[in-house]
């Protein structure tokens, strides 16, 4: 890994600290997963997949019942 330095704004930092708290992860790597998600793939042609993963559900069968939690269908 590389060692960087950045400056925020107090409310930023907070609200940052906060969410890391949230999700019981540092702030180092709440910043880390934060710029992954927000950085492309340089070698996709697939652009959209930089948001796979970006959202959690918490149901472990969220990728099989996408149409009903989207629609509010089931799959036909």
């Amino acid at each position: 890994m590389v060692r960087t330095q950045i400056s925020l704004d107090p409310d930023t930092y907070d609200r940052a600290k906060e969410e890391a708290r949230r999700r019981g992860v540092s702030f180092a790597e709440l910043v880390r997963q934060s710029l992954a998600l927000s950085l492309s793939p340089r070698d996709s042609d697939q652009p959209w997949m930089r948001f796979a993963g970006a959202l959690e559900s918490g149901d472990p069968d969220a990728s099989t019942t996408v149409d009903e939690v989207v629609y509010g269908r089931q799959r036909p």
